[in-house]
């Protein structure tokens, strides 16, 4: 079974890819537009190989699966409304340049980031739990990167979405420091 979770969409700064082109077993793509259109637009749209698509429909039978047909035709509407297609197309640059911001400013102070896409920086750290509570000290609020991991070291998850490009140069301050901090108390 593949299942692909396009959850940035058309915001995340780069193309869709799909490894589901050549798979021939089981397979669903979802796409919610809740983090593009609005986080209050709780609909997706999904698609994948007749026999899966048959059993998510038949469970959508079962419970309470209405979706507002104001809201997907909301929806629709938005996504193929050219003035909202500027607007998307204006906040992947936006997020990009923010993402690309921190990812720069952790490097100029030789901490290694990663961030290609996406509204997340992931930063390797040595001890997670410690890192944010020393950060939120600091007054910035990342998350402990455990929730997103399965076989990768220790890491902060750090949301650049609202993080202006002059915050990124403070935010990646006060982690160098943080770091130092973290390493002299279990060190």
């Amino acid at each position: 079974m593949l299942i692909e979770d396009d959850h940035g969409g058309p915001v995340s700064g780069a193309p869709l890819l799909t490894l589901t082109a050549n798979h021939g077993g089981h397979w669903v793509h979802v796409r919610s537009v809740s983090k593009f259109l609005g986080p209050d637009l709780r609909v997706a749209v999904m698609a994948g190989d007749e026999t899966t698509i048959a059993r998510v429909e038949g469970r959508r039978l079962v419970g309470p699966a209405w979706v507002s047909r104001v809201l997907q035709q909301l929806v629709l509407h938005m996504w193929s409304s050219p003035g909202v297609e500027r607007l998307l197309h204006r906040a992947e640059a936006t997020y990009t340049r923010r993402r690309q911001a921190l990812v720069e400013a952790l490097r100029d102070t030789g901490i290694p980031g990663h961030g290609r896409s996406g509204l997340n920086v992931w930063i390797p750290v040595v001890e997670e739990v410690r890192t944010v509570q020393l950060l939120l000290e600091e007054g910035w609020a990342v998350q402990a990167g455990e929730r997103s991991r399965l076989r990768t070291p220790p890491a902060i998850r750090v949301t650049t979405a609202s993080l202006e490009p002059r915050d990124a140069v403070r935010f990646a301050s006060a982690l160098a420091s943080t770091l130092v901090s973290s390493r002299r108390r279990t060190g």
